[in-house]
C-alpha cells in the first residue's frame, strides 16, 4: 500500500522513503528513529563519524539487519521483504569490500549481476537472436566509461575502475534506487571526483541513489541532499551547502577543537 506524504521535504516524488528507522544489537542502540527520502532522480548523501551507523543504515534499508521502522520504495511498503525480495522490487546495494569474481571479465561481472532469466526473456532471446542481459551489459559499461574494459579482468583494474565495476553490477539490473557503501574508499582525489560525476551521470540516466562515503569533498559536492547522523541520530539534514556550514556536522568530523578551529578561520 502506498504510504502517504510520498514525497521529499522539498516536494519532489520519493522513490526511496524511510520513517523511524531504528536498530539494536542487545542493549546498545546502532540506529535511532531515522527518517530520510530519496527523491526521485536525485543524488542523496549520508554522513557522519565512525560508528555513526551509516552501514547500519543500508544494511537495515536493504533487509540485511533487523530493524524497526518503515521502507517504503516507491510508495510500497517492503519493510517485511526478504533482501532478495527488495532487489526485485527495485532496490540495489554495494558493499564496502569490491565483491568482484576476479576469474571473469568486467563484462562477465555484470552479466552475473544481472540475474537468471525468465521464461519470457528466454523466449524474447530466442526469438530475436540477442539476449537482454547483453543489451544491458553494454548499456550499462556505456554509461560508466567501461566499455573499453569490458574484455579485461578486474586483477589489471586500477581500484577507481574496480569501484566503478561494483557500482556498474549494482545498476546491471536497472534498479529503481542503488544504495551506495563507500565506493570511493581508498580512491585518490582526481578517482574521487570522476566517481562523483560518473555517479551525477546515472542519476541523470534514471537512477536515484543514496551515497555513504567519508570523502567530505565528494558528498557535498555532487549530492543534491545530506543527512548527517552521530551515534545512530540524525543531527543534520538539508542541502550541502546548508549542512557542511553547521557547527554540529563540524564538530562530529573534528571535534570540538577543530570545530573552534574552523569557526576563527571562517570569521573575517
Amino acid at each position: 500500500m502506498a504510504g502517504d506524504n510520498w514525497s521529499t521535504h522539498d516536494g519532489a516524488r520519493a522513490a526511496l522513503r524511510v520513517r523511524g528507522l531504528t536498530v539494536a544489537y542487545g542493549g546498545v542502540q546502532a540506529l535511532t528513529d531515522l527518517d530520510l527520502a530519496v527523491g526521485e532522480g536525485k543524488l542523496v548523501g549520508l554522513i557522519g563519524p565512525n560508528g555513526a551507523g551509516k552501514t547500519t543504515c543500508i544494511d537495515a534499508i536493504t533487509g540485511f539487519t533487523p530493524c524497526s521502522g518503515r521502507v517504503e520504495l516507491d510508495g510500497v511498503d517492503i519493510s517485511r521483504a526478504s533482501p532478495s525480495q527488495r532487489a526485485r522490487h527495485g532496490l540495489a546495494r554495494t558493499w564496502q569490500g569490491i565483491e568482484l569474481f576476479d576469474e571473469l571479465t568486467v563484462r562477465e561481472n555484470l552479466a552475473v549481476a544481472r540475474g537468471r532469466p525468465t521464461a519470457r526473456r528466454l523466449a524474447l532471446e530466442l526469438i530475436t537472436g540477442r539476449t537482454q542481459s547483453h543489451t544491458a551489459v553494454d548499456t550499462t559499461l556505456d554509461l560508466l566509461g567501461l566499455r573499453s574494459l569490458g574484455g579485461e579482468l578486474p586483477g589489471v583494474l586500477t581500484q577507481g575502475q574496480r569501484k566503478l565495476v561494483g557500482v556498474a553490477r549494482a545498476l546491471v539490473s536497472k534498479p529503481r534506487v542503488i544504495c551506495l557503501d563507500e565506493p570511493a574508499a581508498g580512491l585518490n582525489t582526481h578517482e574521487s571526483q570522476e566517481l562523483g560525476r560518473t555517479l551525477r551521470e546515472v542519476v541523470r540516466a534514471g537512477t536515484s541513489m543514496l551515497l555513504i562515503d567519508h570523502d567530505m569533498g565528494l558528498v557535498l559536492t555532487y549530492c543534491d541532499e545530506v543527512t548527517v547522523l552521530e551515534f545512530g541520530r540524525t543531527i543534520a539534514q538539508g542541502p550541502p551547502n546548508e549542512v557542511g556550514a553547521i557547527p554540529a556536522v563540524v564538530e562530529a568530523y573534528l571535534g570540538k577543537a577543530g570545530a573552534a578551529v574552523m569557526t576563527e578561520i571562517a570569521e573575517p
